[in-house]
């Protein structure tokens, strides 16, 4: 397999499969985490969903090997409804929701999909492929955001300090020489606006401007905030629900989720703070805003062991959380 399961033995652990229950894997990539739940419990049925083709391709191979078991469908978390409503699923009728967030290794891996700085490929990173054309590649936001645009999508999404002295030569690139349209030339146009850095430093930013334009083009955290709305409208009382996270912006969604820190169905962009004495609410309001539809199945957040850190090093940033709908 192309891909390496993050924290599978955890996934399991939590998800405690039961007999013929309905699990949605919302981001199957390669099934590695899928396939192990297939082997778990015998009578379990997966539904597979990616935005990935290729990931679907996979899907219909496990399905293959696991006869009525496994169910491919292809589209984005938001799309949810449709996909389910067409295989006869409605609200409260799913037992567990999986979600493994980020690119999964095989796309990572392979060049023509453009996600790694360290392959040379195009400067496409959309995790449809040419499912839908008209949503931009990378290379076209570079070649038509503002220079301003630029610098909120380097700094907001990639985190990164260097945003506006980056986006600013992005701009002047257009004009100096022929548009940015591959890996290689993006990571050496950071790398010379950067030139005074360390390298190991360089290296940090040039992940981090790919890692903000990749959430930009694909428009992940909304949709991270959409499909956790959708776990809980579709997963039954007590049905389970577990994430891993990649990166502090996923894992703040799932957090704040969990904590029901919400504002009309999205996650609140602040934590959860009272800062004005002059404010007073009823017992009833407080209740209500510090009460959450989850039980988390664990008092600290799960992060990959020491060995499986040793045999997979691109799961060093993983966080997985649990927890159980109550309401």
């Amino acid at each position: 397999m192309p891909h390496v399961p993050v924290m599978v033995n955890e996934v399991v652990a939590f998800l405690e499969p039961q007999k013929h229950e309905i699990i949605v894997d919302m981001t199957f990539g390669s099934g590695g985490h899928s396939r192990r739940i297939l082997h778990e419990q015998p009578t379990v049925k997966i539904l597979a969903v990616d935005r990935d083709p290729l990931a679907q391709s996979y899907a219909k191979q496990l399905a293959e090997e696991f006869p009525d078991r496994v169910t491919p469908l292809l589209g984005k978390f938001s799309d949810l409804p449709q996909l389910l409503a067409e295989e006869g699923f409605g609200r409260n009728s799913i037992d567990s929701f999986l979600f493994d967030y980020g690119c999964s290794s095989m796309q990572f891996d392979l060049p023509d999909r453009g996600f790694s700085l360290n392959k040379n490929g195009p400067l496409d990173m959309r995790m449809d492929g040419n499912r839908d054309p008209g949503i931009p590649t990378a290379a076209d936001v570079l070649a038509n955001a503002s220079e301003e645009d630029l610098g909120k999508i380097i700094k907001y999404y990639g985190e990164e300090k260097q945003a506006k002295k980056v986006a600013r030569a992005i701009v002047e690139s257009r004009y100096l020489f022929k548009r940015l349209t591959t890996t290689e030339e993006l990571t050496d146009l950071i790398h010379t606006v950067l030139s005074e850095e360390l390298a190991n430093k360089r290296r940090s930013s040039t992940a981090r401007i790919f890692q903000a334009l990749r959430i930009f083009v694909n428009n992940e955290l909304n949709e991270i905030n959409y499909g956790l709305v959708l776990a809980h409208h579709y997963l039954k009382l007590g049905g389970r629900l577990v994430t891993i996270t990649f990166h502090s912006l996923e894992d703040t969604i799932v957090k704040r989720h969990l904590l029901g820190n919400l504002i009309e169905n999205c996650a609140n962009p602040l934590p959860l703070k009272f800062s004005s004495h002059n404010f007073n609410l009823e017992v009833d309001d407080v209740n209500q805003i510090l009460s959450s539809n989850w039980k988390p199945l664990h008092q600290h957040v799960i992060v990959p062991s020491y060995d499986e850190l040793e045999a997979n090093s691109r799961c060093r940033s993983a966080k997985l959380r649990a927890a159980v709908k109550v309401k």
